[in-house]
C-alpha cells in the first residue's frame, strides 16, 4: 500500500479582510433649544466623534422644542441626551459630554475606536 499525499488548499483572504472597518454609528442628540448647555453638548459630541470615530458616524441633533414627538417616542426625560441607535445595543448617555472617556464607555464604543 502506498501513502497518498494530501494537499490542503491555502485560504486566501480578500485584500481588505484584515482591516475591518468600524461599524458606522448612528447617534441622536436631544437638546432643548439653543441654550449654552445645548451648544456645549453639541460641540463636545462633535469633537468626540471627529477625534475617535473619524467620519464613521452620523450625528442627528434634535431640538425637543421643535420636534417634541420624537422626544416622546424615544422616552427622553432629560436633556441633553445622546442615544446610540446603531450599532446595537442601543445606549443612552445624559449630560454635557465633557468627559470623552465616560461618553465612549457609556455608548459602548470603546471597541470601535479608530485611535
Amino acid at each position: 500500500m502506498t501513502a497518498r499525499k494530501t494537499t490542503i488548499p491555502k485560504t486566501v483572504a480578500p485584500p481588505n479582510a484584515a482591516r475591518k472597518q468600524p461599524d458606522k454609528c448612528l447617534l441622536r442628540l436631544y437638546v432643548a433649544g439653543t441654550t449654552q448647555q445645548s451648544t456645549r453638548a453639541i460641540l463636545n459630541i462633535q469633537q468626540i466623534c471627529e477625534e475617535h470615530l473619524e467620519g464613521a458616524y452620523q450625528l442627528e441633533v434634535i431640538d425637543i422644542y421643535q420636534r417634541p414627538q420624537l422626544a416622546k417616542d424615544e422616552q427622553i426625560i432629560a436633556v441633553p441626551t445622546l442615544v446610540k441607535k446603531l450599532p446595537l445595543p442601543l445606549r443612552r448617555v445624559i449630560g454635557s459630554f465633557s468627559d470623552s472617556e465616560r461618553v465612549l464607555i457609556g455608548l459602548d464604543l470603546r471597541a470601535n475606536l479608530v485611535n
